[in-house]
């Protein structure tokens, strides 16, 4: 269960970024509650998941699929830069998930 939650704490982390986005600096009423309920939902399963996984591990995977994440949704809804070496380190981010993933296999189980 600890993985699971982890992965929702990353998911929460995208919504509430890009709704900080569509919030225009917490002016517009409905994205900014958005943005102020699922970062309080993120840190909550974030908080769940590090009784298993150790913090490191769990905080630099909840960071990566955040980043992952808000940088394609960037990408595809606001036509942020395709570029090459953009591309390039936000793959590089992926390879490190997937690799703390891997050599944390045993853990949060």
């Amino acid at each position: 269960m600890a993985w699971l939650f982890l992965l929702i704490a990353g998911l929460m982390e995208i919504v509430w970024a890009t709704a900080l986005k569509f919030s225009n600096g917490f002016t517009r009423l409905v994205p900014t509650v958005i943005a102020l309920t699922t970062a309080w939902a993120s840190f909550w399963f974030l908080s769940l998941s590090i009784r298993q996984i150790p913090l490191g591990t769990a905080y630099a995977i909840w960071v990566g699929i955040g980043a992952l994440g808000v940088a394609i949704v960037g990408i595809v809804w606001f036509k942020e830069s395709r570029d090459f070496w953009r591309l390039f380190f936000i793959g590089l981010i992926v390879v490190g998930v997937v690799g703390l993933k891997l050599v944390s296999r045993d853990e949060g189980l």
